[in-house]
């Protein structure tokens, strides 16, 4: 099957949902979930697959076990590669983003090495600020007040040492393409422009060890 973007109806399904996270909802409505929704997606996974390579859709079920919120289904369809991209459809429209959310210790660790390297740490800030001239937002996550351990406070790449995850990420607002394969255009677009970070993390970083 052909990707051809998502109904507006999607959109609404996710507009009720967030309305009423229920079990009652959710089965009443799961045939046009399965259909309309993550139908579309598993097509656009597969058409993304050949150039970003593998990946999956996430679950629709929320991981309730240790959280104060017990709603039990998530209120976007998330769509993840493996080699670090992501998309996102929900009634806000569809989102995208690139690069390492959370880093694990080994990884974090490799980062920050990597950033500390007089030779090899210049390149990543030249790099994001390409990025953020071509119109990529970078954000950093989990972020301490101030240089890590071990790091003096006025390093020269202070303020990405303390950055635990490093991403790109673009929002665009509900619209009539994204019913149609514009909305792979976009997606297509906005990876290949994030792709020198998610090349710089995936050689100086890596995958996080088992």
């Amino acid at each position: 099957m052909t990707f051809r973007g998502w109904p507006s109806e999607a959109l609404e399904f996710y507009e009720g949902l967030a309305a009423d996270n229920s079990k009652t909802y959710w089965t009443a409505r799961q045939a046009f979930y399965e259909e309309q929704v993550r139908g579309p997606g598993r097509e656009l996974l597969a058409e993304l697959e050949p150039e970003f390579g593998p990946g999956k859709i996430f679950r629709p079920y929320r991981d309730v076990r240790f959280s104060h919120d017990k709603t039990p289904y998530k209120t976007h369809l998330g769509i993840w590669l493996e080699s670090g991209y992501y998309a996102q459809l929900s009634a806000d429209g569809l989102a995208a983003g690139g690069g390492m959310y959370r880093m694990a210790p080994d990884q974090l660790d490799r980062y920050r090495r990597t950033l500390d390297d007089p030779r090899l740490g210049p390149a990543l800030p030249d790099l994001l600020a390409g990025l953020e001239k071509a119109g990529v937002r970078i954000h950093g996550h989990d972020s301490l007040k101030t240089s890590p351990r071990g790091f003096p406070k006025d390093h020269p790449r202070a303020d990405l040492l303390r950055h635990k995850g490093l991403t790109t990420w673009q929002e665009w607002e509900p619209a009539a393409w994204m019913g149609t394969a514009t909305a792979k255009t976009r997606l297509v677009d906005f990876f290949r422009t994030s792709r020198p970070l998610i090349d710089w993390l995936n050689h100086h970083v890596g995958p996080a060890a088992k």
